[in-house]
């Protein structure tokens, strides 16, 4: 893989060295007046492949570099006639000047409608970058995802994510319109390439900004799918089954029926081959975390073999999963001043994992080694539903009925078998358990914004009243006998019921004022009530009775209310724009175990919260973007509860009813910058969160090295990191390069036996990737990525560790004749750790043949060789406050299989066809 890598910079260099030129002009009207915006193409002379395009500045100029050979120069603006020109590569490298060039207004007498024989391949539109979707041929059947990948300046990595001039897509749209909620993936993968006319790349203003008509400087890079006329009338999809060797299965469907003003959309998926199909976004949704960002809180995700729902993270899933999911999405206008939209969410996941731990923890009386052996199968059953209601009572006013909803059952089954020795090799303690858990919960939330607009421009006022609903409900039976040099044998048979139930409601007044010369005042207050209850009942079995254990039962609350008001100053300018102001929130928390004997833990908080944000445009697509804010985040209900959880009697947690709420500063730097005539793409973020008072959980090991946790306050944890990403063409090679360099620091104090100990945690990471595509004929990727991370400890008695993580892959796609094509990909990992004497190298190969057939090639067959080497094993590494690990997981091994798909398209209007669209050939 390096080689290959080594010859694609090697093929490179002579392109880089080539003679160019620079073309550049100046366009007019008939009298003589600018006309900025215009459309300038390049074009190869003999078949109008797109070589280059961009828009004129305010004075009508453009200015297109780095040019080789022949070129076809197009000019487009509308209502005015295009203007072409073919310029020959000059002898000498220099400026080809082309002048004052004048269009012609176009002719269309007596309203008669001008039908143009061809589209553009790129139009600019101020700040939209719009791509004729006709211009760029992708394969029969093909997934927008494919479109996506020729399009220039947009990239689609290996977790269908996509990128816009080096930024990531957050939201995409259907014809305007969301498409299942938040995550791109689901339009990208699902919809076909055939559906899209167009696809239009802009950043779409926030909500507020839309409602209030005051830049805020917030911007969510959209992509927006506009359907063919044939299609917004049509019931289009398709459907995938497959089956293959060791009773693997795969199958797959979507459904698609568009109107005018309507939208309705089924989904469905059924695998075994550890195929995941979900995004962060959807997980957020469910679980309610959007909910509790807004709220100003923040947010831990925990990622691993005991999620509730498969994410798709990019990252190879370990274990063995059987995973079941489907849904529905509708928009539809209810007349000219109502929209609705709402979508439902199955999914069912089993997930089946077994590993292997080896960990080695440090201590200032000795280190010590932990080896364990378990499994874990998790059964999880999730339902979702979210609804809109978004109505314009008049011009004024407007009111939005939000409501998410979400239920889940699950059932676990797991075992662990662990033995701990000292540094000499003597035994410390062991432990082997087996549990059988079962739960299930639910939560639900409603909103309802007012907005009102005043006859002042720029005076707005809006009220957002929001209410929220948590239960969940657990059962388990756990057995287990642990085993120490110090203390007798120990055994646990414990049957445990839990009941948590939390509810919120809160209140949130925006208004903003003008000031004059776009100046505004914006400001807002918040209340919030959060409150969590808690039962916990644990019974010991002993001769088939259930005996009520009260030192580890508990019946514990906890309230958490806040006021919080800010206000903010605006200034809005052509180039740029900047708010600054302070804010303060007063907290009240209370805690208290529901039994007489214990006194309530109460405690008043008061917080200065200041935010700026700071926005500059460049022009020539380039931004700068600075965002500083604070918040504050209360404990959870589990970290305030005061009584142990000795379950796992190697393992004690036991929370800490005088936790104090953290304190966060965040701050973000975004540069980002697009050059539509080179095609080079660059963009650099910075981000630090800097806490006080951060939570952690102090360790303390007792006889026989069992370890007992507690959440405490520290002075203060910091997290910072810098991302830096090129990507640029080499057009003559028909490639792309993207380098992309990242930076990761962690600086975090813990506690150690009542000791307190610093951590400092760097990543350092990076990544080469090269594409290279000819025509229909052939393409290829290479990808590089590496990860060193280092961590340091200041405790006496723990040895600094070092780690290299290294992946490097390879894809080729042949296309055949008779609609045959040929697909490989290798991916080669390699773990390193020189301290621990540790290195495995796992080669995965993947190889696919498919063939189309049927009318229209609507049908494929296709014979798919997954993990030909048969390496069924993942490996994470991980170094945390004291310790040092490795863990190995059983991971699908090699199998074959074969799948069917066939492509519904039917139009609802039979006359809806006959228009016979407009296509460039090529």
């Amino acid at each position: 893989m390096k080689s290959l890598l080594l010859i694609a910079f090697l093929l490179v260099g002579p392109a880089a060295l080539a003679q160019k030129f620079t073309v550049k002009g100046r366009v007019v009207d008939d009298k003589n007046s600018a006309l900025p915006s215009a459309t300038v193409l390049l074009l190869q002379p003999r078949d109008s492949t797109l070589v280059s395009f961009a828009s004129t500045d305010a004075q009508g100029t453009f200015d297109l570099k780095n040019l080789n050979g022949p070129v076809l120069v197009k000019i487009s603006f509308v209502s005015f006639e295009p203007f072409y020109k073919t310029i020959e590569a000059p002898a000498v490298p220099g400026v080809v000047d082309l002048g004052t060039i004048v269009l012609k207004t176009a002719p269309n007498a007596l309203g008669e409608v001008v039908v143009q024989g061809e589209q553009d391949p790129v139009r600019i539109k101020k700040d939209t970058i719009e791509f004729n979707a006709g211009s760029f041929k992708t394969q029969p059947n093909a997934a927008v995802e494919e479109l996506l990948k020729k399009l220039p300046g947009v990239e689609v990595a290996s977790d269908g994510s996509v990128s816009v001039q080096g930024e990531k897509v957050q939201r995409v749209t259907v014809d305007g319109k969301e498409f299942f909620g938040n995550d791109p993936k689901l339009a990208t993968k699902n919809l076909p390439a055939d559906a899209v006319k167009k696809v239009q790349v802009y950043d779409k203003k926030s909500d507020q900004a839309d409602f209030s008509g005051i830049e805020d400087g917030q911007r969510t890079k959209t992509l927006n799918l506009e359907l063919k006329e044939d299609k917004k009338n049509a019931v289009f999809g398709s459907v995938m089954a497959g089956a293959g060797t060791d009773s693997r299965f795969q199958g797959k469907f979507n459904l698609n029926r568009f109107q005018k003003g309507k939208q309705f959309s089924v989904l469905g998926m059924a695998n075994n081959v550890n195929t995941q199909g979900f995004g962060i976004d959807e997980y957020l949704a469910f679980t309610g975390g959007m909910q509790q960002m807004a709220s100003g809180g923040g947010l831990r995700i925990e990622i691993g073999p005991n999620s509730a729902i498969p994410l798709n993270t990019g990252d190879r899933t370990n274990g063995l999963m059987r995973s079941y999911g489907g849904g529905a999405n509708f928009n539809q206008s209810l007349g000219k001043d109502t929209e609705a939209t709402g979508n439902y969410f199955l999914n069912h996941l089993n997930h089946d994992v077994r590993h292997v731990l080896e960990r080695e923890e440090f201590r200032p009386s000795g280190n010590f080694f932990l080896n364990q052996t378990g499994s874990q199968e998790n059964t999880n059953t999730n339902h979702r539903l979210n609804f809109a209601v978004d109505h314009k009572l008049d011009s004024a006013n407007s009111v939005k009925l939000t409501v998410n909803a979400g239920l889940s059952t699950s059932k676990g089954v797991g075992t662990s078998v662990s033995r701990t020795v000292n540094a000499a090799g003597e035994f410390q303690n062991s432990g082997d358990s087996r549990n059988n858990t079962t739960g299930q919960g639910g939560n639900a939330t409603a909103s309802l914004l007012l907005r009102h607009k005043f006859p002042k421009k720029g005076r707005t006022l809006s009220l957002t009243a929001q209410g929220s609903l948590n239960q969940n409900d657990a059962e388990n039976l756990n057995y287990g006998v642990y085993r120490f040099t110090e203390r007798p044998t120990e055994t646990i048979h414990q049957y445990r019921e839990s009941e948590t139930n939390s509810h919120s409601y809160s209140a949130t007044l925006n208004g903003t004022e003008p000031l004059g010369n776009r100046r505004y005042l914006e400001a807002s207050y918040l209340f919030r009530q959060n409150r969590n209850i808690s039962d916990q009942k644990v019974f010991d079995l002993q001769d088939g009775e259930r005996l009520i254990n009260q030192n580890q039962s508990n019946r514990y609350n906890s309230d958490f209310q806040y006021h919080r008001a800010n206000v903010n100053f605006r200034v809005n300018r052509d180039a740029f724009s900047f708010a600054v102001g302070p804010g303060f929130q007063h907290s009240d928390l209370i805690g208290y175990v529901r039994q007489k004997e214990n006194r309530p833990v109460q405690k008043s908080f008061d917080n200065f919260l200041p935010s700026a944000r700071f926005n500059y445009d460049f022009g020539s697509n380039r931004r700068f973007d600075f965002n500083y804010e604070t918040s504050v985040q209360e404990p959870s209900v589990r970290q305030l509860q005061p009584l142990p959880d000795s379950s796992n009697r190697l393992n004690v947690y036991v929370g800490n009813p005088g936790l104090r709420p953290a304190y966060q500063h965040q701050l973000r730097a975004n540069f980002t910058m697009f050059n539509p005539t080179s095609m080079i793409s660059f963009f650099a973020r910075g981000f630090m969160n800097y806490t006080t008072d951060a939570i952690t959980n102090s360790v303390t090991y007792g006889a026989g090295l069992s370890r007992t946790s507690q959440p405490v306050n520290v002075r203060y944890s910091r997290i910072s990191g810098v991302n830096l990403n090129v990507g640029y063409p080499v057009r003559k090679l028909n490639s792309r390069f993207n380098v992309g360099l990242s930076l990761r620091e962690q600086q975090s104090i813990n506690l150690i036996d009542n000791s307190a100990t610093t951590t400092e945690n760097r990543t350092v990471g990076g990544n080469l990737r090269y594409e290279y595509r000819l025509d229909q004929k052939f393409e290829v990727s290479l990808r590089s990525d590496l990860s060193l991370q280092t961590t340091n400890y200041s405790a006496e008695g723990s040895r600094d560790q070092q780690f290299l993580n290294q992946t490097y892959t390879g894809e080729a796609t042949v296309y055949l004749p008779l609609h045959f094509h040929l697909n490989g990909v290798l991916d080669y990992l390699v773990y390193n750790n020189p301290d621990l004497g540790f290195r495995q190298n796992i080669p995965l190969l993947n190889v696919s043949l498919a063939k189309q057939f049927l009318k229209n090639n609507t049908g494929e067959l296709r014979l798919v060789a997954v993990n030909l080497l048969d390496k069924n094993m993942g490996i994470n590494q991980t170094a945390s406050a004291n310790y040092v690990q490795r863990e190995t997981m059983n991971s699908l091994g090699q199998y074959f299989l074969l799948q069917f798909t066939y492509t519904l398209n039917k139009h609802l209007n039979p006359m809806g066809s006959r228009g016979g669209g407009i296509r460039i050939l090529r």
